[in-house]
């Protein structure tokens, strides 16, 4: 399968922390790193793992941290097509993960967006998690078009009819809008499963113990998105996309235990 993102990258500094502190408090990291992650690259490492390359349409500044993520990104496998924002910063973000693996983010700069139109003709599967309404019309062009409703007011000007929207019923910032049209609408719910236009699904066992939430969802999204659009009825597609989401939640970042194919 050919498949692509269009989308955002932020780079993220993690600490693990013993719990989130609260005003006034002090906590101390137990360990710490920082690599680029953010929807957009979290859901292109996944497809990349599922169908074995993927296509990422992005935009960074012309800084170090552009460049560090450039390298970083490719070095996980992900062909990247960058557009260089001039002048603006590339997007940061902190990240508190506690001790029983949740994940709190603080976002310090605006999201840097890719600019439309863009070559996406002939591609089997394409995820939108970031750009403007050109961008979007262009992923449009592809056999499957999954979007996260995090992008509700471009997914309204674009005016197109999305294969799959997928969220969380937890995050507030991911609540469906009934004005964006998608034949396939899935609302993440934790532990509790998820909810496929209307009916209920259940949640894997995790493989291991709970380390690190973060891209967690992200990796579901993606592999949602890769076996719908490969032709995966639905159960089989949300049993897969479920263990991809457990799988995350078992290491450290939203890279190392991402779900692979072999057979592909």
């Amino acid at each position: 399968m050919r498949c692509a993102v269009v989308g955002h990258i932020e780079w993220v500094e993690f600490a693990r922390v013993p719990r989130l502190p609260a005003a006034g408090d002090i906590v101390h990291a137990a360990e710490s790193w920082a690599e680029p992650a953010g929807g957009g690259s979290v859901v292109a490492r996944q497809l990349a793992r599922l169908a074995g390359r993927c296509e990422f349409f992005t935009a960074l500044g012309d800084d170090q941290l552009g460049r560090e993520s450039t390298r970083r990104l490719a070095e996980l496998g992900i062909d990247l097509h960058v557009q260089t924002a001039a002048g603006v910063p590339s997007r940061r973000a902190w990240t508190h993960v506690d001790a029983k693996g949740e994940r709190t983010i603080t976002l310090l700069s605006e999201k840097l967006h890719p600019h439309g139109p863009l070559p996406l003709e002939g591609y089997d599967a394409v995820f939108f998690t970031a750009g403007d309404v050109a961008a979007l019309q262009s992923a449009r062009k592809a056999r499957f078009l999954a979007a996260t409703p995090r992008e509700s007011p471009t997914l309204r000007a674009a005016g197109v009819q999305l294969d799959l929207l997928v969220g969380s019923l937890n995050d507030p910032g991911e609540q469906v809008d009934g004005a964006v049209e998608a034949t396939m609408i899935v609302q993440t719910d934790g532990a509790a499963g998820c909810i496929a236009n209307g009916e209920r699904f259940p949640s894997v066992p995790l493989p291991g113990p709970v380390v690190d939430t973060y891209g967690a969802g992200d990796s579901f999204a993606a592999t949602l998105c890769f076996a719908l659009a490969r032709g995966d009825a639905l159960p089989a597609a949300i049993e897969l996309a479920s263990r991809a989401g457990a799988s995350v939640i078992t290491g450290q970042g939203p890279y190392t235990t991402q779900l692979e194919l072999v057979d592909r």
